[in-house]
């Protein structure tokens, strides 16, 4: 019986440590907190606009919420499209779950080239934002998961989840099978010393712009940006790559430096 309440202790110490750590948070309740800042990036036109004809909704891809709630980081690439300013379509940020999505006028604030990221700044209340972790202590064989829409959100927004692992640290230009392929901007990516997480996960095209999140805590630690396709763009999404690339969170802060309050 005298050895009972050492034995309670050291376990209370345990559960103490383990909790402390993010290690007793599960999966689905990291879900639960990343959903609601995770978002989609598209265009919209004005309700009733009588000279738009088709979908007055293009989905691009995924975004998340960061600082004040009301600000977004995704890809560059994904807003370098025209808009028909005739027919006033805007850029556009949609939050919610399912078919009812909710539509957010955006326009971007600052834009970061070289790193595919973009900042942009949405009307009406506030989203719930993601916490920024430190992308420069991520080790190879990490474990992580990404959230977003892969499919485009083609049947609405159900954010999916995938789990994956940090693979290597690399130069953000993808392998090339054949030296042809390597054009000037992966060529002056390689040199520029510029390293991005390639992760052991499958994305697809919708899930440019998902947030990379920590297992112990949901902290995010990347962007997934691009994956790499053995074959032709045709079949990427029957059989996609394995391999997919992630922006470090760490080129994230100098778009929200001087533009962006921190979440309250």
């Amino acid at each position: 019986m005298k050895g009972r309440p050492v034995s309670l202790r050291i376990y209370a110490l345990i559960c103490l440590l383990l909790a402390s750590s993010g290690v007793a948070a599960g999966l689905p309740e990291l879900i639960d907190k990343i959903r609601p800042g995770v978002v989609g990036v598209g265009t919209s036109y004005p309700p009733r606009q009588p000279n738009v004809k088709g979908d007055r909704v293009v989905y691009l891809a995924t975004g998340f919420v960061v600082g004040d709630g009301r600000h977004i980081i995704t890809n560059a690439h994904v807003t370098g499209l025209t808009l028909d300013s005739e027919n006033n379509q805007t850029l556009a940020v949609f939050s919610g779950r399912g078919v009812q999505a909710t539509a957010h006028p955006a326009t971007i604030v600052r834009k970061d080239e070289e790193h595919d990221l973009v900042l942009l700044q949405i009307q009406g209340s506030k989203l719930p934002a993601l916490q920024l972790g430190d992308s420069n202590a991520v080790r190879e064989g990490q474990d992580i998961a990404f959230t977003g829409f892969p499919l485009g959100m083609a049947l609405g927004l159900y954010p999916v989840t995938h789990r994956g692992t940090v693979s290597a640290i690399a130069p953000a230009a993808p392998p090339s099978a054949h030296s042809d392929k390597l054009n000037s901007v992966k060529i002056k990516r390689m040199r520029s010393g510029f390293e991005a997480f390639q992760l052991d996960a499958t994305a697809y095209p919708g899930n440019s712009g998902s947030p990379v999140f920590e297992l112990t805590g949901g902290r995010v630690i990347g962007v997934v940006n691009s994956v790499v396709v053995k074959e032709t763009r045709e079949t990427m999404l029957a059989r996609p790559s394995g391999i997919t690339y992630a922006i470090p969170a760490k080129y994230i802060q100098p778009l929200l430096d001087g533009v962006v309050s921190p979440a309250r």
